[in-house]
């Protein structure tokens, strides 16, 4: 009376299941210098942690006895596992299936996916290698009709990513709803040679564009990273794994928690000696300003998120006595340090990052302005500026600026919420005003110059009389700044304010009225 025998042809079925699309595409993979998706859950996720749902998935074939003939699996592969001990959701396609298309029972088992994420809270992890479930000519050959598009589920991704958080990784060769999953979610992979993310792929474009094209000169990694449909760039599969865990460890497990702390292991009071040179006296030297954020959070926790794009800021998340703190600054080196339209989108999305999951933010202050120039003006920078604006003076989580040098115009007022508190703390090499002095003095003065017989004293004059004023311990006389310090305190200062914000936070969890825009 035992049920034995259904056991053991449910184990058979699913060891059926695990030959994926078989020796010879299996094979293929690995020639391509991929892994099976299998081997990928498998490198990501803690040792024997994976909990698969939907192992039995799959298109069978039945002979006029009802006795199995054969059994193609379907060519998604989900469940439940753990990464650094939190339970996250993970879901990946298997290419050698059928290439990743929808006649290949994908559907199903990704919107399914996407569902146990949202409603159990917890983040989601996509390891996206092939078309992602999108649609296929050989599909509306064998159902004998086409279809009006629609994506199944898509209202579900887009809500989620205003809970929980979401990684997609580009594994492969990914276009049509397969990049549209990947780029639809709080933080993108690729991995180096080996993706390629596209609306269309080589064939579809010469057809339709008559261009051709092979799929790194048209998705390419050298292509992504610099224009921001992904955010990071991998050496190779495990590398790609190895930032996902670290990506991660920096988020709640959804936005009614708060994110971890991990044990502390650097002094909260470590004073850098380096930090009181750090800024050159000469205004217009730039310096290297990764080297000052090492120097202020705890040791080697600064993860960067975008390098490769919008490069005049730079974002990512690090720590400060343990706790998660996201990280805004400029870089001198890359447009002076200037607000771009890239550096905008950037800084608005990482900002939107912050503030969905309640990360307490950081910003290291260097902003000369916006980028002027013909450039700027056709990148639409002001507009792309004040959508990143707006981000700050919307984001509800607790803030904070270290003024280390200028802040100029438009964009320097942006550095945060001025109608709120503010708080801020400001370098003895802090200059800041309406325009920089340099520039400032030909566009109010031009009539005065344009008719001295000397406009080169006439200069040199306004100079040192405006420069008088330039110190940034006459604003501070007015009250202008709040608090004037010594770089070598900026540690210190800020690992006893991480503390107090998170705190403050813990009475904001939740989601925010305003949902993430991806």
């Amino acid at each position: 009376m035992s049920w034995e025998p259904e056991v053991l042809e449910m184990r058979r079925r699913e060891a059926l299941i695990r030959q994926m699309g078989g020796q010879e595409n299996v094979k293929r993979q690995h020639d391509g210098g991929k892994l099976t998706v299998r081997e990928r859950i498998d490198g990501l996720v803690d040792p024997g942690s994976f909990a698969e749902t939907g192992a039995l998935a799959g298109k069978p074939e039945y002979d006029g006895e009802g006795n199995l003939l054969s059994l193609r699996a379907s060519n998604f592969v989900m469940g439940f596992a753990r990464i650094n001990g939190r339970r996250v959701v993970i879901g990946g396609d298997d290419f050698s299936v059928r290439g990743g298309a929808a006649d290949a029972s994908i559907g199903g088992k990704q919107v399914y996916a996407e569902k146990m994420a949202r409603e159990l809270r917890m983040p989601i992890v996509r390891l996206v290698d092939g078309t992602g479930g999108g649609g296929s000519v050989r599909t509306q050959g064998n159902q004998g009709h086409t279809y009006v598009p629609a994506n199944p589920g898509w209202d579900t991704v887009v809500e989620m990513l205003s809970e929980v958080p979401v990684v997609s990784a580009a594994m492969g060769s990914v276009a049509g709803l397969g990049a549209a999953r990947v780029v639809t979610s709080h933080w993108a992979i690729m991995v180096k040679d080996t993706s390629q993310v596209f609306v269309a792929g080589p064939p579809v474009v010469a057809s339709g564009m008559g261009e051709q094209v092979t799929k790194e000169e048209l998705g390419g990694h050298y292509i992504h990273y610099h224009n921001g449909v992904c955010d990071n760039l991998a050496e190779d599969e495990a590398d790609a794994f190895r930032q996902i865990r670290q990506f991660l460890s920096y988020l709640p497990q959804n936005v009614w928690q708060q994110p971890a702390r991990q044990e502390p292991t650097d002094d909260p009071q470590r004073r850098e000696e380096m930090l009181i040179s750090a800024i050159p006296r000469n205004r217009r030297r730039p310096y290297k300003v990764r080297q000052i954020l090492a120097a202020v959070l705890d040791k080697d926790s600064f993860f960067e998120i975008g390098a490769g794009w919008g490069t005049s800021v730079v974002t990512g998340f690090g720590r400060l006595d343990g706790f998660p703190v996201g990280v805004i600054t400029n870089d001198p080196l890359q447009y002076g340090g200037g607000l771009t339209a890239d550096g905008s989108d950037k800084m608005t999305r990482f900002v939107d990052l912050c503030d969905t999951f309640h990360i307490p933010a950081v910003n290291f202050l260097d902003q000369p302005g916006f980028v002027i120039g013909t450039q700027g003006e056709k990148a639409a920078t002001i507009r792309r500026g004040a959508t990143a604006m707006t981000a700050v003076f919307q984001a509800k989580v607790p803030w904070v600026t270290i003024i280390m040098r200028r802040a100029f115009g438009v964009a320097g007022a942006a550095h945060a919420n001025t109608a709120r508190l503010n708080l801020r703390y400001a370098w003895p090499s802090g200059d800041w005003g309406s325009l920089p002095l340099e520039g400032g003095i030909e566009a109010a003065y031009k009539r005065d110059l344009a008719a001295s017989p000397d406009p080169d004293a006439l200069r040199k004059e306004l100079e040192e009389k405006l420069g008088a004023v330039r110190s940034p311990l006459r604003t501070a006389h007015a009250f202008g700044v709040e608090h004037m310090i010594d770089p070598r305190d900026t540690r210190p200062i800020l690992c006893e304010w991480v503390h107090q914000a998170y705190e403050i936070e813990a009475t904001q969890l939740g989601p925010r009225a305003r949902g993430f825009r991806p």
